[in-house]
């Protein structure tokens, strides 16, 4: 019984992330289409209109920058000509219609990763300089202190990843879905994995905010000992 709840367990939390990254690397080998994934996203957003927001080339992940105005992709993801990389490529281009339609959710998730960074560096202050006082002090409070910090760092991005699922799918579905499926860019035939790849998409939040529970379950297993 233990081993079974500790595989449950197991594909719960890493099931969606290793399914969405399996997603993407299988559709990322064949090149067939005569441009990648930036040549797309560019084209994309002069179809919808959108002139101010640049598309880069970056190492730290697909996103979509609304206060720089910018998509950054990766040269893994989106610098080939495979179905991968063009939808991948619309996916962020989805997030950049959002930002021009003044989509609410958008910018709600933009204050709230403004806010959970303050609040992450408040929190794992808290944690570095709560032990130094607890041994000057003796405060009895000291472990709330600790509890509050580990909150703090530990759960404000899982509930950031959360939070922001409403707006990956609407940029999945609702946008890049819809532009891909006009028959312009994509063959019908591409389709229904371009759909599964837009899911990978939207669930790489769910990974990340299944991952972090985990941790903040060990933050409470340390401070209960």
């Amino acid at each position: 019984m233990v081993i079974v709840i500790a595989l449950l367990t197991i594909t719960v939390l890493f099931g969606p992330g290793l399914w969405a990254a399996r997603v993407l690397r299988r559709h990322n080998r064949d090149e067939y289409f005569s441009g990648n994934g930036f040549e797309l996203a560019r084209l994309l957003l002069g179809d919808s209109g959108i002139e101010t927001v640049a598309v880069e080339e970056t190492p730290t992940g697909d996103h979509y920058d609304p206060e720089k105005k910018m998509i950054g992709l990766t040269k893994g993801h989106c610098g080939r000509r495979t179905l991968t990389a063009v939808v991948v490529a619309a996916h962020e281009v989805g997030h950049a219609i959002q930002d021009h339609t003044d989509f609410t959710p958008l910018k709600a998730r933009t204050r709230m990763i403004r806010s959970a960074a303050r609040m992450e560096k408040i929190g794992a202050g808290i944690i570095m300089v709560v032990p130094v006082l607890t041994v000057i002090t003796r405060v009895p409070a000291a472990g709330l202190l600790m509890f509050l910090g580990g909150l703090a760092t530990l759960c404000i991005p899982v509930l950031v990843h959360l939070l922001t699922l409403p707006t990956e799918f609407d940029a999945s579905f609702k946008r890049a879905l819809p532009l891909l499926a006009s028959g312009k860019y994509l063959p019908e035939e591409d389709l229904p994995a371009a759909r599964r790849i837009l899911l990978a998409c939207a669930l790489t939040y769910v990974a990340n905010a299944l991952v972090g529970l985990l941790n903040v379950y060990r933050w409470f297993r340390i401070l209960r000992r």
